[in-house]
């Protein structure tokens, strides 16, 4: 596998903003303790699978390397990883603040695809994230099933229009409001997953496979009973997964990205013609 810290200028923010980017890498002897993909039976190259990788609240493009062995577990996957930088805006256009969801959804695909070999196809394409990038991760799916095979959440925030419609997170309330606008506004909105998950459901398109997974102790496992039984509700199929003795921490989430590759597998090896 191959590193990149990638610093670029993006158009939309006006600023420029840093992903890092993790990609196959052929080589004719293995390198010790990583375990490497087979491109034995592979079809015609289109790029490499994808998995877009974002980050929570409080963190950045390095989170994921820095917390967890991303690189080593998406190794025999071969699969391509991209962590943009989203600071601290819930990967939307801000009420007050710069564009991210455009940046996000339009802009960064666009531009990390003219950087590294990733495949443009919806088939190669799955979007994770955790908290903050959980509601990202299945904002980008449900609004765009077109362009994701799957998506993950992990311990997400997938009821903020709910919630914040109903006096939620009050200790953020001024954050909030710079990042949503008015929270009366939000229920119906491209803010409520509820709403997108509906609207899905009732679009005909190709359904994405969606994973979600939350701790029981986690401060966000509210959020994830609302989306689950919204989606059961409307007939949206979802791997569900929860976990006694676990919060909001990184020993969950260095455990659920792997759950995650796991699920990811037999998808990428149905691509590779295994």
């Amino acid at each position: 596998m191959a590193l990149f810290n990638c610093d670029f200028f993006s158009e939309t923010l006006g600023l420029s903003v840093s992903m890092n980017v993790i990609v196959p890498q052929k080589t004719t002897s293995g390198q010790i303790g990583i375990e490497s993909s087979s491109d034995a039976g592979a079809a015609e190259f289109h790029g490499h699978p994808t998995l877009w990788l974002l980050h929570g609240l409080s963190d950045d493009h390095t989170t994921w390397l820095r917390r967890t062995n991303i690189e080593r577990y998406v190794a025999p996957l071969g699969l391509a990883v991209v962590m943009p930088a989203g600071g601290r805006s819930f990967y939307t256009d801000m009420a007050t603040g710069p564009r991210y969801w455009t940046f996000i959804s339009e802009e960064l695909p666009l531009l990390a695809r003219q950087f590294f070999r990733l495949s443009a196809r919806r088939q190669d394409n799955f979007v994770a994230g955790l908290s903050m990038g959980g509601f990202g991760a299945f904002k980008l799916a449900l609004t765009h099933p077109h362009r994701y095979a799957a998506a993950a959440s992990l311990s997400g925030a997938l009821n903020m229009a709910g919630s914040l419609s109903h006096g939620g997170m009050l200790d953020r309330a001024e954050e909030m409001g710079r990042i949503f606008g008015d929270f009366d506004q939000l229920p119906g909105s491209s803010h409520d997953l509820l709403h997108l998950a509906s609207q899905l459901t009732n679009s005909g398109a190709d359904r994405p496979r969606l994973y979600q997974a939350c701790g029981k102790e986690d401060f966000l496992y509210d959020h994830n009973q609302v989306f689950r039984r919204h989606a059961a509700s409307i007939g949206l199929d979802v791997t569900y997964e929860e976990d006694a003795g676990y919060g909001h921490d990184w020993a969950y989430w260095d455990l659920t990205i792997q759950r995650v590759l796991r699920w990811l597998a037999p998808q990428l090896a149905g691509q590779r013609g295994g």
